[in-house]
């Protein structure tokens, strides 16, 4: 198991799809509505290393009480931009589209975090601060200390992709249990 810290540099090219990391340092959760807003009024973080949590957590009396990932899938068409910026790794649930894998190439990885466990991401964080308190609490930015949050590495810089993998292998189950017709009945 590796022991990240951001921000990220090129030590993600080295990961690879199923790698088990741990991530410590600044973190910076985000959600379809503050990706609109950074795309409108530009990224309120240095975004060189950084690394986006998808993920609306429940902030109370200035304190993290729960940060479960959300579907990163709603982000396939707002993330060019952020790695673009130099974000270097992104956290969420579900993967992402072949685009992203796409744009990951040589330059980012995207981290899964398993949902349901929303708790346990709490116990590994501290919050730094908030940009964007206007949208709310899910869709503002949260800037969030990681103390070696465990991640698995989903979607790396060379192509690889576990939910792609896991997608092919069960339409193959699928076809093979349920045969597609070719006699044209």
């Amino acid at each position: 198991m590796m022991d990240l810290k951001t921000p990220l540099g090129r030590e993600v090219c080295t990961l690879h799809a199923g790698d088990q990391i741990t991530l410590s340092g600044t973190v910076y959760t985000a959600r379809d509505e503050a990706h609109l807003k950074m795309i409108e009024e530009g990224i309120p973080f240095n975004p060189e290393g950084a690394v986006i949590y998808h993920c609306g957590p429940v902030i109370m009396n200035n304190q993290i009480i729960v940060a479960g990932p959300t579907t990163s899938a709603r982000m396939n068409p707002l993330t060019g931009f952020v790695l673009d910026a130099g974000v270097r790794g992104l956290i969420g649930k579900g993967g992402m589209s072949p685009q992203v894998r796409n744009q990951l190439r040589d330059r980012a990885v995207y981290f899964a975090f398993t949902g349901g466990c929303a708790n346990l991401a709490a116990t590994c964080m501290q919050l730094e601060g908030v940009h964007y308190p206007e949208l709310g609490m899910a869709e503002a930015v949260w800037q969030i200390k990681l103390e070696k949050l465990p991640l698995i590495v989903a979607m790396d810089t060379h192509g690889g992709d576990l939910f792609a993998g896991v997608d092919e292998h069960a339409h193959e189950a699928f076809q093979h249990m349920y045969p597609t017709s070719t006699t044209g009945i």
